[in-house]
């Protein structure tokens, strides 16, 4: 597999979070987990269109609010809104890409996948009542790894981040004290740790601090390449992050079931299914100020969904099930509409 180094990702962020976008390009911002995908898509878009993206990676939190305040054609959130905030603003929502949170370490001699972690575990690595690598609880999932007495320096996001709200989504969803303690959304009281902004800034702050952990999404890791965990999952097997194990936690996905298809992937059944897997959504209004650039907006996305699944899957994102597309695109003729109630773009 062909994967975007750290340099390209590095100078592909200069040219899309630029503020001086021309007339024609398109504007978003929000989520760092589907940017390096947004990033290559809008690469190959710009050189077979010549209509750029001018896309900020602030973050789901900040994605959420400048779209709710109307400074962007469109969000970009980790986050699903729930039905009433979409209601609220007059906002639709559409799961663009899937991809993997994964943990990531930097132990010195420890390659990919040699340590594995359960819930239970991480999460009291993240409450930092696990506080060395050759804590009991790590040693009882690892017993022929070498695990040095190192103290464990927890990473976590610092800004508001859908990556993080699906992360304390799981955390919650395998320990009950985190659950009452900690909870999940996409800023959290940590109770250990230091913070960094972005998935970027997590993957330097691992990549440059000896026996620390931190959670980014899986493409980061291997633009970093930096040192991911095993996980123990549902069905309580030891399970690789990879696109296989991603795709089987969204195989039984019903995504029609949510409103603006907010489902959640966190922690699916399965003996294959990847405990950290998780969608990403673009947010946008259903009776937008602008109707010729959501239309720009929509024509992206619908290339996107049609040309960009083998891009997607050189990243090890899940493109999106082409019935979950169909859904979605019969969707924006019904919701995203100018005010004489005509479909702002329509599909060919």
């Amino acid at each position: 597999m062909r994967f975007m180094s750290y340099a390209a990702a590095a100078a592909i962020a200069a040219v899309f979070t630029v503020n001086t976008a021309v007339a024609a390009d398109i504007s978003g911002a929000g989520a760092t987990f589907p940017y390096p995908i947004y990033a290559k898509w809008a690469d190959a878009y710009k050189k077979e269109t010549g209509i750029g993206l001018n896309y900020q990676s602030i973050g789901s939190g900040g994605g959420i609010k400048q779209i709710e305040a109307g400074t962007v054609t469109f969000g970009a959130s980790d986050k699903p809104l729930p039905g009433e905030e979409l209601d609220k603003f007059g906002l639709a929502q559409f799961p663009m890409v899937m991809g993997g949170i994964v943990p990531v370490i930097n132990i010195e001699g420890v390659k990919p996948g040699e340590i594995v972690l359960d819930g239970p575990t991480l999460a009291k690595i993240f409450m930092g009542e696990v506080t060395k690598w050759d804590d009991e609880a790590i040693k009882k999932l690892n017993p022929k790894a070498k695990l040095p007495s190192q103290a464990i320096a927890v990473v976590h996001r610092s800004d508001g981040s859908g990556t993080t709200f699906n992360f304390t989504y799981y955390l919650s969803d395998v320990s009950a004290d985190w659950k009452s303690k900690v909870g999940s959304d996409a800023s959290v009281e940590w109770p250990t740790g230091i913070g960094a902004k972005g998935n970027e800034g997590v993957a330097n702050n691992v990549a440059q601090t000896k026996g620390s952990i931190g959670y980014v999404e899986y493409a980061y890791a291997l633009q970093n390449k930096l040192t991911y965990t095993n996980m123990v999952n549902k069905a309580g097997k030891t399970v690789t992050p990879t696109s296989k194990t991603f795709q089987a936690a969204a195989a039984d996905a019903d995504w029609s079931s949510k409103p603006g298809f907010g489902v959640i992937l966190a922690n699916q059944p399965g003996d294959e299914s990847w405990p950290m897997t998780a969608g990403t959504w673009i947010l946008m209004y259903k009776q937008p100020k602008d109707t010729a650039a959501s239309a720009e907006a929509l024509k992206f996305f619908a290339w996107a969904y049609k040309n960009g699944d083998k891009m997607a899957e050189e990243l090890d994102y899940i493109p999106m099930p082409d019935k979950v597309v169909e859904d979605v695109e019969k969707m924006w003729a019904n919701d995203i509409k100018d005010a004489s109630g005509k479909p702002v773009f329509a599909m060919n």
